[in-house]
């Protein structure tokens, strides 16, 4: 199979849907070799900043000389993007080569795998082929029945925070959503957490009780001095001094204190991580598509932020830039959402909306969008395509106003594309 025909079988319409459970996964597993059991994990759950934490600790333990996996979802620009060694994503040669090797024993499943626990055994078997030291496992959706979770006792499971979303899937209250969360935590184990409210907390401490698993808090107040700009964060971290964290949002600088908490946890089990090693490998971290400046006239910001939480998380950081500068939001979001819940957060410093489909199979339609953005008593403009979505909101702002694309990570390489488009022609 050349690399279109392998990218066309793995987003097949027979791999569509979600799924719950793990044995589908377990199958096709098995069917392969148990590629599983031959590698060692930091699993990683949560709600918001799942990415960024993963990104920061996979940064650290590269820096230090481990051979490294990254599993992480959606991409941005790229589908091979979702499993990386060292920092360098599969090509497509090896894409093609896994896909081969496994598809015989998916087409003869009685009952199919999704696509995402198709893609999680492609990972694994790559992470595998690749002699990974260690691999940064992010989960796809909640955790106790999500396919990453077929592992055993990681060396160290981390729950980034938590908020509302997917509550189809995983339940309505906040309990019920990091009561999912925390499946990830195993007997005998060591689990990273954010905090946050009483009643998450409750619920993992409640979950490590039960399974003997030790509980660690990452402790904020290590974080000292934050200075925003928009090239990144620079702040003190204790004990280890100034960090220039090259990742924007007001936000970042918790989710590297959550992954340093991870890595000091692994330094104890034996892991041969400096102070260096940290700080080094914060600050030459990447992390596209959250609250990343694409341009300055105007100021173009792309953001992932995809629920409640996250969309007040971005206007947090809006604030702390720009003040009460107002600005215009291009937005797309999948169906699922709560778009009313979402967007209140920012429509007090909005300017205008720019409504526009993500190109995605669970996309909210313009027309709805259009009318629930409208509800707000704003300017709201709709757009059939990103590329014109893009092109107006650049438009509207003008050179020296602000645009920021967020709604959902799905569409983060299609906002950037267009941009591109958008800036070259412009020129």
């Amino acid at each position: 199979m050349g690399i279109e025909e392998t990218l066309e079988y793995i987003h097949s319409v027979k791999w569509q849907g979600v799924k719950p459970g793990l044995e589908r996964t377990r199958e096709l597993l098995k069917a392969v070799g148990n590629p599983e059991n031959s590698l060692k994990y930091v699993h990683i759950a949560g709600t918001n900043g799942k990415g960024s934490t993963a990104a920061c600790i996979a940064s650290v333990l590269q820096r230090a000389g481990y051979r490294t996996g990254l599993y992480t979802s959606p991409y941005i620009m790229s589908f091979n993007e979702r499993m990386q060694v060292n920092g360098a994503f599969i090509t497509d040669e090896e894409l093609e080569r896994f896909v081969g090797e496994v598809r015989p024993f998916a087409d003869a499943m009685k009952d199919s795998p999704t696509e995402f626990e198709l893609i999680t055994v492609l990972a694994l078997k790559y992470f595998l082929y690749h002699e990974c030291d260690i691999v940064v496992l992010e989960v796809g959706m909640g955790g106790e029945l999500d396919s990453t979770n077929v592992i055993g006792t990681p060396e160290v499971a981390v729950i980034t925070s938590i908020g509302y979303d997917h509550v189809k899937e995983l339940g309505p209250t906040i309990a019920h959503i990091a009561g999912a969360k925390s499946g990830i935590i195993k007997e005998g184990g060591d689990v990273a957490i954010y905090g946050g409210e009483r009643e998450v907390e409750e619920v993992f401490e409640r979950v490590s009780a039960q399974r003997g698993a030790r509980l660690h808090r990452a402790d904020f107040s290590r974080i000292k001095n934050q200075e925003l700009s928009l090239s990144g964060n620079r702040f003190l971290l204790e004990p280890y001094g100034e960090i220039t964290l090259p990742l924007l949002g007001v936000y970042q600088p918790k989710n590297a204190a959550l992954a340093v908490t991870a890595l000091e946890i692994l330094q104890n089990k034996g892991y041969e991580l400096s102070d260096r090693d940290i700080v080094s490998g914060l600050e030459s971290v990447r992390w596209p598509g959250r609250f990343e400046v694409l341009g300055h006239e105007p100021v173009f910001i792309l953001d992932g932020a995809h629920n409640p939480q996250g969309i007040e998380a971005a206007a947090d950081s809006l604030r702390n830039h720009f003040g009460d500068r107002k600005v215009v939001f291009a937005v797309g979001v999948m169906a699922d959402k709560d778009a009313d819940s979402m967007f209140s957060h920012i429509v007090p410093l909005a300017e205008a909306f720019v409504a526009m489909k993500p190109d995605h199979i669970r996309a909210m339609d313009v027309k709805t969008l259009s009318e629930k953005l409208s509800g707000f008593g704003l300017s709201v403009e709709s757009c059939d395509s990103v590329r014109e979505g893009v092109a107006l909101a650049v438009k509207i702002a003008g050179k020296s106003g602000i645009v920021c694309a967020l709604g959902s990570l799905y569409f983060s390489g299609d906002i950037r594309d267009a941009y591109n488009e958008v800036i070259v022609n412009s020129l």
